[in-house]
C-alpha cells in the first residue's frame, strides 16, 4: 500500500470551518493575524511547553507529537494525560468561553476526535472521550469520540488530501463565518461574489435573435433591444457606424458585450 501524502490535523479543523481558508493556509502558504488568532496563540504558548508531569496519579504530557499511518495524519496534542491502566485521554486547549457557535464547536469537536485516533494507533488503547478546555471562562466540556464523529474525521481526512492534490482554491462562501476570519482582506469574498452579478448583467444588456446561431457577414445579426438607456446608445452607435463603407457588423453572442 503505497504511504498517504501527511495531512496536518488543523487542516481539519480549518477545513471543516472553511475549504477556502484551509486552501489559503494549506497550499498558498498565506496566514495574516487578527485579535483572535493572536488570542489563541498565547494560550497555546502557555499550553505547549513541552514536557512530563505526574499528578494524582496521572501522567501528564505536553505539546506530544501524534500521528497515524492509516489516515496518513499528523499533529501535536496540547495535553494528553494518561490514566492509571495507560488509556490516553487527549485535552486541547481553546480561546474564548465555553458557549460556541455550533459550527465553531463542531470543528474544535472534529480536531479533538483526529488527537483521539491517532492515540489510539499509537497506544493501541481505545479512546473513549476527550475534553476541550476553554480559556476564557476556564470550563472544559467532555467530547465523547462517537463513530459518527470517527466518520466525520475520515472523510474530512480524504477531503482535505484531495483538495491539497489538486492545488486549486474553493470559491468564498461570502456569509458570517468571513467576520472572524484572519484571511478575509486576502480571500477578498465580497469582491468574488460580486463578479458573478456583474457577469450576469453584462449577459441581459444585449442578447441575440439567436443564442445557437453565429452571427456573420452574410447574416448579420441584430440586437434586441433591451429598456436599458446604455443599450439602446450602443446599439444606434452600431447602426450608425453600419452606414460607413465597408462596415461589417459585429459578432455578438449573448455572453458578449461591447467592450
Amino acid at each position: 500500500m503505497p504511504e498517504l501524502e501527511p495531512v496536518s490535523i488543523s487542516a481539519l479543523q480549518h477545513w471543516r470551518y472553511c475549504p477556502r481558508q484551509c486552501a489559503l493556509i494549506h497550499i498558498e502558504q498565506a496566514f495574516t493575524e487578527n485579535v483572535y488568532t493572536l488570542r489563541g496563540q498565547a494560550v497555546h504558548e502557555r499550553v505547549q511547553q513541552p514536557g512530563v508531569e505526574v499528578r494524582a496519579g496521572l501522567r501528564v504530557e505536553r505539546a506530544l507529537p501524534i500521528w497515524s499511518h492509516r489516515l496518513g495524519l499528523l499533529g501535536k496534542a496540547d495535553v494528553v494525560e494518561f490514566q492509571t491502566d495507560g488509556t490516553p485521554y487527549p485535552v486541547e486547549y481553546k480561546h474564548g468561553p465555553r458557549r460556541k457557535s455550533a459550527n465553531i464547536a463542531a470543528c474544535d469537536d472534529l480536531q479533538l476526535a483526529a488527537q483521539a485516533i491517532c492515540l489510539e494507533e499509537m497506544t493501541g488503547r481505545v479512546v473513549p472521550e476527550g475534553a476541550l478546555c476553554y480559556t476564557s471562562s476556564k470550563r472544559q466540556r467532555a467530547v465523547p469520540i462517537t463513530p459518527t464523529l470517527r466518520a466525520e474525521v475520515e472523510l474530512a481526512t480524504a477531503a482535505v488530501r484531495t483538495l491539497l492534490e489538486g492545488g486549486r482554491l474553493p470559491p468564498p462562501v461570502n456569509d458570517e463565518r468571513c467576520g472572524a476570519c484572519s484571511l478575509v482582506e486576502l480571500c477578498q469574498p465580497q469582491a468574488l461574489a460580486a463578479r458573478g452579478a456583474q457577469a450576469d448583467a453584462r449577459r441581459q444588456l444585449f442578447e441575440s435573435e439567436d443564442d445557437s446561431k453565429q452571427c456573420n457577414s452574410s447574416t448579420p445579426c441584430t440586437l434586441r433591444l433591451r429598456k436599458v438607456t446604455y443599450g439602446w446608445r450602443m446599439k444606434q452607435s452600431v447602426l450608425r457606424s453600419s452606414e460607413k463603407p465597408g462596415f461589417r457588423f459585429p459578432c455578438i453572442t449573448s455572453d458578449q458585450s461591447f467592450v
